[in-house]
């Protein structure tokens, strides 16, 4: 846990399913006390386990998966993140518009070279967060090839104060995505904000 102050309480949590807990240490471990400047951060990466999506309600009944809502009902964030990677082969399904009536969700966002974002499942998003809460699901392919690119959206997210200030930086870089990923908000959830 890095502590500066009280709020908010970022969660970034990584490594919930199959063999990606040995990629997401690598991203994770580059959130370092020098770049937060409030509140506190709680930092959480898993060993490896069987993989079962965090889509399927299922995974909330496996070991990892009771262990994250422990963490959520714990710390409570203001802001969550998942960092995941993925095998490229299994980017189109991630992207494919399909995704919403296959799945439930919407489809993953990419902000550049293969990194993905959006919201995340909401078996925990509409129950164990408000709706200004910032949740968010990052995900880059396993490779590590985009590893700089992924920490550098980390730390706009580590170092952003509120939602506010995330949309903002993340507007900045990338206002395209961030209008879909309003988008993808809008219908799925209704009133609730992107990410």
């Amino acid at each position: 846990m890095i502590q500066k102050s009280s709020k908010p309480v970022r969660l970034f949590v990584g490594g919930l399913h199959g063999e990606e807990s040995e990629v997401t240490i690598h991203a994770l471990r580059k959130i370092t006390p020098n770049i937060v400047e409030d509140g506190k951060v709680i930092i959480y990466n898993g060993d490896k386990s069987r993989y079962i999506s965090t889509l399927c309600e299922e995974y909330y009944q496996t070991p990892i998966g009771k262990y994250l809502i422990h963490l959520i009902l714990k710390y409570k964030p203001r802001i969550y993140v998942e960092a995941h990677c993925y095998n490229p082969k299994n980017y189109k399904k991630l992207v494919d518009p399909e995704r919403r009536w296959k799945y439930g969700v919407p489809p993953l966002i990419e902000l550049e070279d293969g990194i993905l974002i959006g919201s995340v499942s909401p078996h925990i998003r509409t129950k164990y967060f408000k709706k200004k809460d910032v949740c968010i699901t990052l995900e880059m392919p396993c490779s590590c090839e985009q590893l700089s690119k992924y920490v550098k959206i980390l730390k706009y997210i580590v170092t952003s104060k509120n939602r506010k200030d995330l949309e903002n930086k993340m507007y900045k870089e990338y206002p395209k995505q961030v209008e879909i990923a309003r988008e993808y908000a809008r219908e799925f959830f209704g009133n609730y904000p992107p990410f």
